[in-house]
C-alpha cells in the first residue's frame, strides 16, 4: 500500500499459486492492511476471499489513477474466512463430480479447476481441449446435480499452468504464475 498516493492500492492474492491482483483501498484508513490478512474484495465476477500479498513500490509509483470497480471492500470477518474454506471443499467435490461425469461421457477434454463465488451463485469449470466440445449435456446435469448455475470456460495450456503454477527449465517459478500479464 502507497502512502505518497492520493489513492492507495493493495495487492491481493486468491491462491497461493499465481500472480497478485491489485485492489483499490476505499476509505479503508483504519489501520494499514498487514501482511497476509485476509480480505473481502469486489472482482469483476463477484466478492471474494483473498490474501493480501506484497507489491513493489516502483510500479506503485508508476501507477496512473484509474477508474476500477475492482476494490477492497473490508476485512475478512471470521464467517468470511469459515466461508471460504466450505467453498474450497464445495470446489473439490464440484471438482471430482465434473471429472467423473467427463469420464462417463467420453468427452476429449481435460479438467483443470472448479471455482465457485463467494455468495455461491455461480461454479465454474475451467478445462482445456484440443478441438471444440459439445458440454451442454454435461451442464445439464452438474446444475441438476449442484443446484447452481454452472459455467464452462475453455482455457489455453499456458493458462492452465498459470492457474496450476510449477517451475521452468530454468528451475524458477513459471514466468506466467508471477509477473507476465
Amino acid at each position: 500500500m502507497s502512502t505518497s498516493s492520493a489513492r492507495p492500492f493493495v495487492s491481493v492474492k486468491f491462491t497461493p499459486v499465481g500472480r497478485s491482483q491489485t485492489f483499490l483501498l476505499d476509505d479503508l484508513a483504519l489501520d494499514p492492511l498487514k501482511l497476509g490478512e485476509k480480505v473481502v474484495v469486489q472482482t469483476d465476477q463477484g466478492m471474494a476471499v483473498g490474501t493480501v500479498a506484497t507489491h513493489i513500490p516502483a510500479l506503485e509509483a508508476r501507477r496512473e489513477p484509474e477508474e476500477t470497480d475492482r476494490h477492497v471492500v473490508r476485512r475478512a470477518k471470521r464467517e468470511d474466512i469459515v466461508s471460504r474454506l466450505k467453498q474450497e471443499q464445495q470446489e473439490k467435490d464440484a471438482y471430482r463430480v465434473c471429472q467423473m461425469k467427463i469420464r462417463e461421457r467420453g468427452l476429449d477434454m481435460k479438467l483443470t479447476r472448479a471455482e465457485k463465488l463467494l455468495d455461491g451463485s455461480r461454479l465454474v469449470f475451467y478445462f482445456t481441449a484440443e478441438d471444440r466440445v459439445d458440454f451442454r449435456g454435461l451442464v445439464r446435469e452438474l446444475a441438476s446435480e449442484f443446484h447452481s448455475r454452472i459455467e464452462m470456460r475453455q482455457i489455453g495450456v499456458r493458462d492452465e499452468a498459470k492457474m496450476l503454477g510449477g517451475y521452468g527449465s530454468c528451475g524458477r517459478p513459471l514466468c506466467c504464475t508471477t509477473w507476465l500479464k
